[in-house]
């Protein structure tokens, strides 16, 4: 029996996705970007704000599932600090690598916030 609490994904998903940081509407955002999974249903968008040259915030609003949702928390911590193109660079691969265990099945959950990132930057 599992214990109560518990989570079916790792300890990164299962965090982010209970205390999602940065999530909620940016106003000043310099640039934003909704992207849906239509065989899902997940719906992110991410909102940046551009200062100095640099992403001086990223916020995220999201009806997604749990790795989507911790997927765009990580990420939009991730991101602060680094310059745009930095951020438009980003890979999967790399969002992958710090959610830890994604089910392959479950690839696409964790990777649309790192679209809805990058289209967000290209309109900042």
């Amino acid at each position: 029996m599992a214990s109560e609490g518990a989570s079916p994904y790792g300890s990164v998903i299962a965090e982010h996705f209970r205390r999602p940081r940065n999530q909620g509407p940016l106003p000043d955002a310099t640039g934003s970007a909704e992207v849906v999974n239509p065989l899902c249903g997940d719906r992110i968008r991410v909102a940046v704000l551009v200062e100095g040259g640099q992403i001086a915030q990223a916020r995220f609003v999201a009806n997604a599932c749990a790795i989507c949702i911790a997927a765009a928390s990580l990420l939009t911590e991730h991101v602060r600090g680094m310059s745009p193109n930095d951020g438009a660079r980003l890979g999967d691969e790399r969002v992958l690598a710090l959610l830890g265990a994604v089910p392959a099945g479950r690839i696409r959950c964790a990777t649309l916030p790192v679209e809805a990132l990058r289209r967000a930057l290209t309109a900042a």
